[in-house]
């Protein structure tokens, strides 16, 4: 099989005439070059060059097979081209899965500068809660999940994985401007509340943060959709405790951040840790940078 190398020797040698000349254009000593070019016509059964006293001449043979080589040589070329941008994650494909709360408050502005730092590489993004996001993740149908953890519910992730924490929220309380309801947990036994549904996460925080005022609250409305939950809430049909990534401030709804201990939620990017994808670095950076700063309530686990 012919070695590109020496058909891009024999394309130096050819226009230039002398191994002398090709081997100080390619880098190699002149024997380097005379011994490729030899290897080549003991390849390919031709005559290549006729030596001369003084020089070398190129022979029909060689100029032809210089013509019938230059496709070959550049596709090699945009294959090279095209293995390094895919190495350096200028092209190539990134999966990336995500919470609905997150693609709202920060999967658009990483995603945008993801796309504008490659803009030809190709990402998808799927959505679904953490025990989703995991298992796909575990089967290697994402190459990142971002997902979360109650700091009155944490959670035992499965081996093999690297965290990357992106920031911790405040538990936020909600209740209806106006209202004359106290900011305090521990006055609102009484109320009627709004919570997500039940055996999740933010169900069992909840739970857990009202056994430590000491009463068991009466829930009168469940979903997971932190809009519905704060529309509910504007209403005067309940008050709930939301992470701040759900709270959106609005003249309906007055808030106060829950000061109970390990009242909060600490959102991280997971990946395989044998995962090699080059984009992955990349992605990483921009899920960093989408983190609101200044914000209340919200602490960005990291400095740029």
């Amino acid at each position: 099989m012919l070695k590109p190398l020496h058909l891009l020797t024999l394309k130096a040698v050819v226009h230039s005439a002398s191994f002398a000349l090709a081997a100080r254009d390619l880098g190699y000593t002149a024997s380097a070059i005379s011994q490729q070019i030899s290897a080549l016509e003991k390849e390919t059964g031709l005559v290549l060059f006729e030596r001369e006293a003084h020089g070398i001449r190129p022979t029909a043979a060689a100029h032809r097979l210089v013509d019938l080589s230059t496709h070959v040589l550049a596709a090699m070329d945009d294959l090279d081209h095209q293995v390094q941008e895919l190495a350096t994650g200028a092209t190539g494909r990134l999966r990336l899965g995500s919470f609905p709360t997150a693609d709202v408050r920060l999967v658009p502005s990483a995603l945008s500068a993801l796309v504008e730092s490659h803009p030809r590489a190709r990402i998808q993004l799927e959505e679904g809660e953490p025990e989703e996001l995991i298992t796909a993740l575990s089967h290697g149908d994402l190459d990142v999940a971002l997902v979360f953890e109650y700091g009155l519910s944490p959670r035992q992730w499965p081996g093999g994985l690297t965290r990357h924490d992106l920031l911790r929220e405040d538990l936020v309380l909600l209740r209806a401007r106006d209202s004359g309801l106290s900011g305090q947990l521990s006055q609102l036994s009484e109320a009627r509340w709004i919570t997500s549904r039940e055996d999740t996460a933010g169900a069992r925080s909840f739970i857990r943060l009202c056994a430590a005022v000491g009463f068991e609250a009466a829930v009168a409305f469940r979903s997971n959709n932190y809009d519905v939950v704060r529309q509910l809430v504007s209403a005067g049909l309940g008050v709930a405790v939301v992470p701040a990534l759900g709270h959106v401030p609005g003249d309906g709804i007055e808030a106060t951040r829950v000061t109970q201990r390990s009242a909060h939620r600490t959102v991280m990017a997971l990946h395989r840790s044998g995962n090699s994808n080059p984009l992955l670095p990349a992605v990483l950076r921009c899920l960093r940078r989408a983190v609101p700063v200044g914000e209340p309530y919200l602490h960005p686990a990291y400095a740029e």
